[in-house]
């Protein structure tokens, strides 16, 4: 009788002493492959990242309200996104040679080591939903196509104003190339379907 007590009060003895003496019951990654890991969003103040073993640890947000999902700093992808500045449309266009809007996107965040898909359809998946109001620089701003009646993704841009004001956003459009546009008080507005949050 004593033997079997002893038997099932062992395990949580060792448990205990482990927890105790700060063991780690599963590995973690070293902190540096950490910090290239991208973030699977969980909700607006955490997230969870991948180490390189396959686990994966909930990582406080504490800069932008509603998102950290590559820890890169939005001011030098809007700088080099600027610096594309009348650079011509191209239909599949991924380079400064010429963008179709998807590609321009694409390029720009390859640039800062983020990998975000060649499709406005896929980058309209990418990071988290956040409103109008939210909307702040390196945000990417989904559009329908040129049909606004179909209401499926197919424009995009990077937002480069701050929350509260009127969007603007930085594209490669068929009409023109790279340009700056604004959402309120345009053609943009009535195409207008969400913002999505990748930085």
């Amino acid at each position: 009788m004593k033997k079997n007590i002893l038997l099932l009060i062992a395990p949580v003895v060792l448990l205990l002493v482990l927890i105790a003496f700060g063991y780690r019951l599963a590995p973690t990654a070293p902190t540096s492959s950490v910090e290239d890991a991208k973030v699977l969003h969980v909700n607006h103040k955490t997230a969870v990242k991948p180490t390189t073993e396959g686990n994966w640890i909930r990582v406080e947000r504490t800069t932008r309200s509603a998102g950290d999902y590559s820890n890169a700093a939005p001011q030098p992808i809007i700088d080099y996104a600027l610096s594309l500045l009348g650079s011509p449309y191209q239909y599949a266009g991924i380079t400064p040679a010429g963008f179709d809007c998807s590609g321009f996107i694409t390029h720009v965040f390859d640039t800062h080591n983020i990998a975000i898909p060649h499709s406005s359809a896929l980058q309209a998946s990418e990071g988290i939903p956040v409103t109008k109001a939210e909307a702040a620089p390196g945000d990417l701003v989904i559009f329908t196509g040129t049909n606004e009646k179909v209401r499926e993704p197919g424009h995009v841009g990077i937002v480069i104003s701050e929350p509260g004001d009127t969007i603007s956003f930085v594209h490669s459009s068929s009409n023109g190339g790279v340009k700056i546009s604004k959402v309120q008080g345009t053609r943009y507005d009535v195409r207008f379907l969400e913002v999505r949050r990748v930085l």
